[in-house]
């Protein structure tokens, strides 16, 4: 697909209140236009609790089961990360959920030791790079931004994502770090953060934007609730890689 219609959900998000999160997201994805791609926010269902004993789902729990009905009647494909119990381990777990229901997941590789994240939740250990409508995806989710090598493009993505929880007194990490991985990886980033006062007194504002493979915001970056639909196009990204093949010369590494 030469043209790849993406929108964002930059929203608020109920502390600990998944049935209220679940309704007030279809509300607000009802008013989107046609699209291909929904990128929710890290920890959709809860916001950023640490509170996994109590909130974490089983793998086929009330979110994911949520997001195969939305894909299914958008037509588009969904992605966000929620709390998941598997056997005796929680995961902040990514999940693109396709059109017709199958999905893929992705657990956050990078815990958030500073907030005691790396204490309850287990560590993802594998990349993930999907592949959707002819392009291909490497998702990521929050913390992960911090640590480019474990976001190098070895694998030939075309669009970076990361999904969010990042609070407004470090914003200028986020603003930084997102077009850097885009030149750095020449890749589109798009990148998803909520907005709103968490249940830990955490102010977030947003900042949810989409880079092209120069680093350029091709959206204004706004801290108040908003839905974005905008597209990606691949003739863009083939001539510009054509033009500068900077990841031709890039180094050869393996992550352990």
């Amino acid at each position: 697909m030469e043209s790849l219609k993406v929108s964002i959900v930059q929203t608020s998000i109920y502390w600990e209140d998944p049935q209220a999160n679940l309704a007030m997201l279809t509300k607000k994805i009802e008013e989107l236009p046609q699209t291909n791609l929904i990128v929710l926010p890290e920890m959709f269902t809860t916001g950023f609790s640490m509170n996994a004993e109590k909130y974490a789902e089983q793998p086929s729990g009330n979110g994911f089961k949520w997001m195969q009905q939305q894909a299914k009647q958008t037509k588009a494909a969904i992605v966000g990360s929620i709390m998941v119990k598997e056997d005796e381990n929680y995961y902040n777990r990514l999940y693109f959920v396709y059109p017709n229901g199958d999905f893929i997941t992705y657990n956050k590789r990078h815990l958030f030791s500073y907030a005691g994240e790396d204490t309850l939740f287990t560590a993802g250990q594998e990349q993930c790079v999907i592949d959707y409508l002819g392009w291909k995806f490497c998702l990521q989710i929050c913390y992960d931004l911090r640590f480019p090598i474990w976001s190098r493009n070895t694998q030939g993505y075309d669009v970076l994502l990361y999904v969010a929880s990042w609070p407004a007194k470090r914003i200028k990490a986020w603003d930084s770090l997102l077009p850097a991985r885009a030149i750095e990886n020449m890749a589109y980033v798009i990148g998803v953060n909520r907005v709103g006062v968490d249940g830990k007194g955490y102010v977030h504002n947003g900042h949810s934007v989409v880079y092209n493979c120069l680093g350029e915001a091709m959206l204004p970056i706004t801290d108040i609730e908003q839905l974005t639909t905008l597209s990606l196009t691949k003739t863009h990204l083939a001539e510009t890689r054509k033009k500068f093949p900077f990841l031709n010369d890039a180094d050869k590494f393996t992550v352990m």
